[in-house]
């Protein structure tokens, strides 16, 4: 269960390391490039301005290039030389002004690869109170700030076959949208192993054909 807002300094030091503990208990896997480029994505924990415990999400502005528009993780591909740790941090600052120490990381979770040419490693950051959003205007047209309690409800997750593929497509429905994978499987992970220490994997849901390119 999570802590009820308005969150004490005990209940939220409780939480972070629950937290902290069950993505540490997880046994992650990597999955190899193959050719396709390296993303790391920030799942930012924080606290919304009733102090509920929350995660960042972001919706892209139409003018980038790639997935235009679409709800989704603040990230983006590593820099040579970088880790993912360090790509998270940089990509969450750069896209919603929240600049956080490297100690801020709490773990990893299962690498995902995507149909469009990504392997994507999900970096679980403390990001705690006072996380003030300043969407960068070229790049996130929104960011918000979604208690966790939204994917424990019992429409989570959304799933259905595609005459496409074998797999099923996963959706968590949210901000009165369907959020897709991969965000949307990488967000059910987060509330698998990191609030619920659930070993739970989701290589196997499937991405809508429209983010296949």
């Amino acid at each position: 269960m999570l802590p009820q807002p308005p969150l004490s300094d005990a209940d939220r030091a409780t939480l972070r390391s629950r937290i902290q503990a069950n993505v540490a208990g997880f046994p992650r896997r990597e999955v190899p490039l193959d050719g396709r480029r390296h993303a790391a994505v920030a799942l930012a924990l924080t606290e919304d301005a009733q102090g509920t415990p929350s995660f960042v999400i972001t919706r892209r502005t139409s003018r980038l290039r790639d997935h235009a528009g679409q709800w989704a993780l603040p990230g983006g591909s590593l820099d040579t030389g970088e880790t993912t740790q360090e790509a998270a941090l940089r990509e969450m600052e750069e896209e919603v002004g929240l600049s956080l120490p490297p100690d801020a990381v709490l773990g990893l979770l299962d690498d995902y690869g995507t149909r469009s040419g990504f392997v994507i490693t999900p970096v679980v950051v403390w990001g705690g109170k006072d996380a003030v959003l300043r969407p960068n205007p070229d790049e996130v047209a929104l960011a918000e700030h979604v208690p966790l309690a939204e994917l424990d409800r019992p429409q989570v997750p959304h799933l259905r076959k595609i005459p496409e593929s074998d797999r099923p497509l996963i959706a968590i429905p949210i901000l009165g949208s369907l959020i897709h994978a991969p965000t949307a499987a990488i967000l059910f992970q987060l509330r698998e192993v990191a609030i619920h220490g659930r070993h739970t994997r989701v290589a196997g849901y499937e991405q809508p054909v429209f983010a296949w390119k």
